[in-house]
């Protein structure tokens, strides 16, 4: 025996009520290829100095010290290198 369901707002939306897609949609959109992301749409703007990724090798002390003062520890311990290089320039 099936049950009464309430009475339930329609969620249909009439097409002609959606916004149409300009030239600036498009260009925000992802772009896919199949199933293969090709490009991102919107997202962080790139950055003009744009840090670089590499590895390095620091003694424990300096990275437990870094470390230790919480989230953020690599930036911090990039702001000690830039002042260092700003006392010797």
């Amino acid at each position: 025996m099936s049950e009464n369901k309430p009475n339930m707002p329609s969620t249909w939306i009439d097409p002609d009520d959606a916004p149409e897609l300009d030239a600036q949609f498009f260009r925000e959109a992802d772009l896919y290829q199949g199933d293969q992301l090709i490009r991102r749409g919107r997202g962080r703007p790139k950055l003009a100095g744009r840090k670089v990724l590499l590895s390095v090798r620091y003694s424990p002390e300096v990275v437990t010290y870094f470390r230790q003062t919480g989230e953020g520890w690599q930036s911090r311990m990039d702001a000690v290198l830039r002042e260092y290089i700003q006392r010797k320039a």
